[in-house]
């Protein structure tokens, strides 16, 4: 493994940061909407899977 001396390492750093191409504000926002939606979206669907799972063990344990 060949070493690099800490100014090479930074100086190389900097290239590979020059590479990176970053979101514009409109993608970000587009992409957080999607998360909330899919949060939402997936936190309802736990919220009636718990809901059937609760009433179908209460009718096997109570009878009710």
């Amino acid at each position: 493994m060949a070493k690099t001396n800490p100014l090479e390492f930074l100086q190389e750093v900097r290239q590979e940061a020059k590479k990176i191409t970053w979101p514009s504000r409109k993608e970000t926002m587009i992409t957080t909407v999607m998360v909330l939606i899919m949060v939402v979206l997936a936190s309802v669907f736990f919220l009636v899977v718990d809901a059937i799972l609760k009433w179908g063990v209460e009718k096997m344990l109570f009878g009710m």
